[in-house]
């Protein structure tokens, strides 16, 4: 197994990494103020923290929603957040321009699952030197991510994370296969788990996604049975007031009790891997 090292945090190597926040930035105190309380409890419980949120959500159902504050401003709202909580940050990119500005902050590049064929991207990223996290697209098999993890490799990067987000299953569905988690794994990389994305239901409010957040935690223990390095979770302090995705996040007030039992099953199935 590469161990994808990022700053003083090692993925892969045994430990559970966390990688959360909120699915779009929402300015930057409020943001701030869910990193903030994420860290305290990843440090409490002894988890690698990184801060995840997107500068940018380009694939939203309705033209109309919420995007975030875009690559420019997100960009330094990013910054400041890293700085002042003193963690790694991982953010999105759409277009293969926003590699090398996004690279400048950004610790790991994270590609979405719907571009994860997208090679111009994926090169793109690969060449700025800094971790790739991409998301298993919905519509591919866990075997398809290898040409994935190839086409990083050729453009000069083994800092590669696969993350597993669920299948389409019929419509406005997805469940989660959690062989999958083996297949990609056995590729020689970390693999993440990503709990709230798994229980979206794509466009199941006509014009915005549903979730089924209620599933989150049975999902999660079970992938960390199968074995994960790192889990990623969109979190907040009120998700029904959260501008993207609030139906599938978590409640940073449920998130310490949601860990202590991850973390149970994975201290138990890390002696196995």
């Amino acid at each position: 197994m590469n161990v994808v090292e990022i700053g003083n945090i090692k993925i892969g190597g045994g430990k559970l990494a966390l990688l959360a926040g909120p699915c779009v930035l929402e300015g930057y105190e409020r943001s701030l103020k869910i990193g903030r309380r994420t860290k305290e409890i990843a440090d409490k419980l002894g988890l690698p923290y990184i801060f995840k949120a997107s500068f940018d959500k380009a694939n939203r159902s309705s033209i109309k929603s919420f995007r975030g504050p875009g690559l420019e401003e997100g960009l330094k709202i990013l910054a400041k957040i890293k700085s002042e909580l003193g963690v790694p940050v991982v953010t999105d990119i759409h277009e293969s321009f926003q590699a090398e500005p996004a690279a400048q902050v950004a610790d790991i590049l994270q590609i979405p699952a719907f571009l994860c064929r997208q090679t111009d991207l994926l090169t793109a990223a690969a060449k700025t030197g800094r971790a790739v996290n991409v998301k298993k697209g919905q519509f591919v098999s866990p075997n398809d991510m290898k040409n994935v993890v190839v086409k990083l490799e050729e453009s000069g990067t083994k800092k590669i994370l696969l993350t597993e987000r669920g299948t389409s299953f019929g419509y406005n569905n997805l469940v989660v296969d959690m062989r999958g988690l083996l297949i990609m794994r056995n590729f020689g990389y970390p693999v993440i788990f990503d709990g709230t994305h798994s229980v979206q239901l794509p466009g199941g409010a006509g014009t915005t996604s549903s979730g089924q957040r209620e599933f989150v935690e049975y999902l999660t223990r079970a992938a960390a049975a199968v074995g994960i390095d790192g889990l990623f979770l969109e979190v907040h302090d009120n998700p029904a007031e959260a501008l993207s995705d609030g139906a599938n996040m978590i409640y940073l007030d449920k998130l310490e009790v949601l860990l202590k039992n991850i973390l149970e099953v994975h201290e138990v199935t890390k002696k196995f891997l």
